[in-house]
């Protein structure tokens, strides 16, 4: 684990999703307040990216949120993001308007949107794509 790596990468959490003790994603390692004080940490890419990808679902279904706006807004709030900039760049990764509906349970959609949140929270996408296919699979 290179120390050089972003902590999404070190943390096989390449979306940054927050440690909520309420949450038992499947791969997620316990919390070690000592290794990693805010983030959750998974056992491998393919539990961090499916989470990132089962998360994307739950704001679908359960929020209505249908757009790489809307999703992008919860995902990454302004008090800690520039969410337009974060918008307008996976917006542009996937081919889309920010505010053109998109469906997370479509594959493709799915895959790459999550690759999109992928580069935009660690500033590359290491990953190759059998890893993102595998993800999906797991959900």
């Amino acid at each position: 684990m290179a120390a050089n790596q972003s902590r999404g990468i070190r943390n096989n959490n390449p979306g940054n999703i927050d440690y909520n003790p309420e949450n038992n994603w499947k791969g997620q390692l316990p919390f070690d307040s000592v290794l990693e004080k805010r983030f959750c940490r998974f056992q491998s890419a393919e539990y961090g990216i499916r989470a990132l990808m089962s998360l994307l679902g739950t704001y679908q279904r359960k929020y209505k949120l249908r757009t790489v706006a809307a999703l992008i807004n919860r995902w990454a709030p302004t008090n800690e993001n520039n969410t337009s900039a974060y918008v307008n760049g996976v917006a542009k990764d996937l081919g889309v308007s920010p505010v053109q509906e998109i469906s997370v349970s479509d594959k493709k959609t799915a895959i790459a949107l999550a690759k999109a949140i992928v580069r935009h929270e660690n500033g590359s996408q290491p990953y190759p794509d059998e890893t993102f296919e595998k993800a999906f699979s797991l959900l």
